[in-house]
This record gives structure tokens, C-alpha cells and sequence, in this order.
């Protein structure tokens, strides 16, 4: 599973495992077949109830388990791991994919020929369809709605997003950074636990003075609905708090002020409507919980990202 070579940068790959091992396997399994000669891979196990990671070191020897005593949310789970990590770049990638066995040298490749690029996602087709787009770039964030897009949605892949551009923020599902960025600029902070903490480690790391971009000439499968079940109380709950916070920690001033009063008093409003018009009560108390947990959390909101300390 570990490969060396001295012709190309050394890669380390972070991967959280919460509860997924069979699933984590065929990540690694997949990980295992790619044609780039220099990684390390790192596999976090986030607290999963039922521990059996250890049968994922059994299986792949060469392999680096970490475990958590707690589980850290997405940010913190990656965060675990890069204190160890050697590589010139980190790839973060979701337990919950498979990789084409070429996917990595183009996104490497784009990082080795622009300095000025601080992270870098590849296309994304779901697994179960695979010829249908879930990601070819982001348009960048309407900073009233804290809403953005993402190109190719739904679309058949037809090579008509296999291109090499600059993108409105990256995908937490795969994304290469630089090691030197990361020690710059800090790692992603885990007050969000879930939901818009790639983007908002994009929007401080875009701040710092680099561009994100999008690499068409690689592909990452994803099997999203394995991960977090749609409409539940719990993604409704994380992803409006992120979205928030999000507002919070990325908007100034009156801009601030406005984007926050359209969050609560015309966005919240309007999804609440649509939550009780379809009996989903429980929707509608996650949504506000989420509103609750802004409010009541003002003056603790670390705005700044962690900084790397090294083992």
C-alpha cells in the first residue's frame, strides 16, 4: 500500500473512518491499484462504536491506524493525522470513495507547476451512477445567502468539464493541499464539526494570497448517500450551523450584519414553511437548534484555523 520513489513528492493520504470499515476497505483497496509511485496513507478511526479497524491494518499492513478516544467531527479527524504526515502535499479524501488508478498525478501535477495554488479538487462522479457529475468546480458563494453552486450537478459526463481551471471553493470529499500552505496558513478549524469547514479552510486559505482550483483530468467515484442520510435531523442540524457560522466567520462589518439578517429572518422563515408544510417537525426544531447554537455561541467563535504542531 505504501509506495517510494525519489522521482516524484511524497503524498500522504488522510482518510476518517467512523464506523465504515468494509467501506474504508474498498477505499484502500482501490488506493492500493493507483499508478503514482510516492504515498503514505493515514486511516483515522473517529471513535466508531463498533471498533474494527484493526482488521484494516490486518489487511493493509502498510497502512498508518490512528485512533481517536472521541470522535472529532470531519475537521478534527483530519487534523489527527497531519501531525504525522511527511508528505510535500496531503490529499484528503473521503472514506466513502474509490479512486481511478490515475487520478492523482494530474492533481499533483497542478500544485508542482503553480505555486500560487494552494489546494486542488478533482471531478467527482457518484459511484452508483458513474457517469453522472456531483462536482466540477464550485461557483463561488453568494455572500448574502451563503449559498454557492456546484458546476456539472447532475449532468452526464460527457468531457465537457475535463479542464484545469480556477474554482469558487474546493470539495471536502478529495482535495490536495500543500504542506507549506497548511503550516502558513493553519489547518481547518473543528468548531464546525460537520459541513463547511473545507470551505471556510478555503476561504481563509484564498485569503492568504492563493487560488483553488478544479482538475478535470482526474476523477474520484463518491458514495455519498453512504455517509450521512438526507433530510435527517442531524444534516439539517450541521448544515445550517455551518452555513452560519460560515457567514460569521467570513463577512465583515454591515455585510455581516445584512447576510445574518437574511439568514434568520427570510431564509429561516421560508425553510421553516416548507418543513411544517411537509409534517417534518423534526426538520423544522433541527433548523432552529441551529439558529440557537449561533446565537448562544458568540463570544467563544474562534475566528482564526489551528496551527500545525508537529509530534
Amino acid at each position: 500500500m505504501e509506495k517510494k520513489s525519489n522521482n516524484l513528492p511524497l503524498v500522504s493520504v488522510v482518510t476518517v473512518n467512523y464506523n465504515q470499515t468494509k467501506v474504508t476497505a474498498e477505499f484502500l483497496t482501490s488506493m492500493s491499484k493507483i499508478t503514482y509511485p510516492n504515498t503514505e496513507i493515514f486511516v483515522v478511526d473517529n471513535a466508531s462504536p463498533i471498533d474494527d479497524s484493526d482488521s484494516l491494518k490486518a489487511e493493509f499492513p502498510d497502512i498508518n491506524l490512528l485512533k481517536s478516544d472521541k470522535n472529532l467531527g470531519f475537521a478534527g479527524g483530519n487534523n489527527l493525522a497531519l501531525p504525522h504526515c511527511k508528505g510535500k502535499y496531503v490529499l484528503f479524501i473521503n472514506n466513502d470513495t474509490e479512486v481511478e488508478k490515475d487520478f492523482l498525478e494530474p492533481l499533483v501535477e497542478v500544485l508542482e507547476n503553480d505555486l500560487t495554488i494552494g489546494m486542488v479538487s478533482p471531478k467527482i462522479q457518484y459511484f452508483h451512477t458513474k457517469d453522472t457529475l456531483q462536482f466540477a468546480g464550485f461557483t463561488r458563494f453568494n455572500m448574502l445567502t451563503i449559498r454557492n453552486f456546484a458546476i456539472g450537478y447532475g449532468e452526464v459526463d460527457k468531457g465537457q468539464y475535463d479542464v484545469t481551471c480556477e474554482t469558487g471553493s474546493i470539495f471536502g470529499a478529495a482535495m490536495l493541499i500543500p504542506m507549506k500552505v497548511i503550516e502558513k496558513v493553519g489547518m481547518m478549524t473543528e468548531i464546525f464539526f460537520l459541513y463547511y469547514e473545507e470551505h471556510d479552510w478555503a476561504a481563509h486559505i484564498e485569503k492568504a494570497g492563493y487560488k483553488i482550483y478544479y482538475q478535470g483530468k482526474s476523477l474520484v467515484l463518491h458514495k455519498e448517500s453512504i455517509s450521512t442520510v438526507k433530510d435527517s435531523p442531524f444534516q439539517i442540524y450541521y448544515l445550517n450551523r455551518g452555513r452560519i457560522l460560515f457567514a460569521r466567520r467570513n463577512t465583515k462589518g454591515f455585510y455581516r450584519f445584512l447576510t445574518l439578517v437574511y439568514l434568520y429572518f427570510v431564509s429561516g422563515p421560508r425553510i421553516s414553511i416548507g418543513f411544517i408544510s411537509r409534517g417534518r417537525f423534526d426538520l423544522f426544531f433541527a433548523y432552529w437548534k441551529s439558529v440557537w447554537w449561533n446565537i448562544t455561541h458568540r463570544k467563544n467563535i474562534i475566528f482564526g484555523l489551528p496551527k500545525l504542531k508537529r509530534v
